[in-house]
C-alpha cells in the first residue's frame, strides 16, 4: 500500500511538471488591457438624525419620529424596509447639554434609489426642522454585472492588442492558455452631494430651496486582466 501511494504521488509530481513545461516550452505571448465605465448610483444612503434641539424642544424626538416616517411615506418611501434606526442597544440617546438640560436625539439610516427623490427627502424633512442629513455611501445594485461586462471587454481588447502584436512580427494569435485578473484600487464612492451640504440645511429659507433630481458623482467601476495567448 505504502509503495502504490508513492507510486501515485510521483506520477501527480510529474504531471504537473510536465503541463508546466509544455507551457514554457510552447510560444506564447501575454497581453493585459483594462476596460472602465461610470454608472449613475441607483442606492443611495442618507443618515438622518432628529433632535428635541432642533425645534428648541418644542416638539419631544417621538413627535419629530412620528412626523418624518410620515413624510417619507407621502413620498412613496417604504419606511419599513428603507429606514433603518442605526443607534444600537438603545431606542435614543441622551446627551447632557448644560447642568439641568437634556437633548434626546434619534439617528437612522434611509436608502432611496434617486436623485429626486434625495432631493424630496431633504426638503420635506427640513419644513419640518429636521434638517440634520449627511450622504452616508452611494452604491449600484447591478455592480457584479457591471464588472462581468467590464471583464468581457477587457478580455475582447486584450485579445485584439495581441492581434496587432503578433500581426507584427508575421504570426498568429491562437487559444488563451492563461487568464489572470489584476487587482485595481477602487476610488472611495462615499461622495457628499455636490453643491449642497445636508448638514444643518435649516440655514436656508424654505423658498432658496426648490426640490430637484440631485446630482450624485458617477461611481467608476474598472476591470483590468493580464491574457496569455498561444502564437501560432
Amino acid at each position: 500500500m505504502k509503495n502504490l501511494m508513492t507510486i501515485i504521488a510521483l506520477f501527480i509530481v510529474s504531471f504537473v511538471f510536465s503541463q508546466t513545461k509544455n507551457f514554457i516550452d510552447q510560444p506564447y505571448l501575454e497581453t493585459s488591457a483594462e476596460a472602465d465605465t461610470l454608472v449613475i448610483p441607483d442606492r443611495i444612503y442618507l443618515k438622518i438624525t432628529i433632535s428635541e434641539n432642533d425645534t428648541k424642544n418644542k416638539k419631544s424626538v417621538e413627535e419629530l419620529e412620528n412626523i418624518m416616517v410620515q413624510k417619507l411615506k407621502n413620498l412613496g418611501i417604504d419606511t419599513n424596509k428603507q429606514l433603518l434606526m442605526n443607534d444600537l442597544g438603545s431606542s435614543y440617546k441622551k446627551y447632557v447639554l448644560k447642568t439641568t438640560d437634556v437633548m434626546k436625539t434619534k439617528s437612522y439610516d434611509l436608502l432611496v434609489f434617486d436623485g429626486l427623490t434625495a432631493g424630496k427627502v431633504i426638503q420635506e424633512l427640513e419644513n419640518e426642522d429636521i434638517s440634520n442629513i449627511q450622504l452616508l455611501k452611494t452604491q449600484h445594485s447591478q455592480e457584479e454585472k457591471i464588472l462581468a461586462d467590464l471583464k468581457r471587454r477587457a478580455i475582447i481588447k486584450a485579445k485584439k492588442n495581441a492581434n496587432n502584436i503578433a500581426n507584427a512580427i508575421g504570426q498568429k494569435v491562437g487559444n488563451a492558455i492563461f487568464i489572470k485578473t489584476l487587482e485595481i484600487p477602487q476610488a472611495n464612492n462615499q461622495l457628499m452631494i455636490r453643491g449642497i451640504n445636508t448638514l444643518g440645511y435649516s440655514n436656508k429659507t424654505q423658498q432658496e430651496f426648490e426640490p430637484a433630481d440631485l446630482n450624485f458623482r458617477k461611481i467608476g467601476f474598472s476591470a483590468s486582466l493580464s491574457v496569455t495567448f498561444k502564437l501560432e
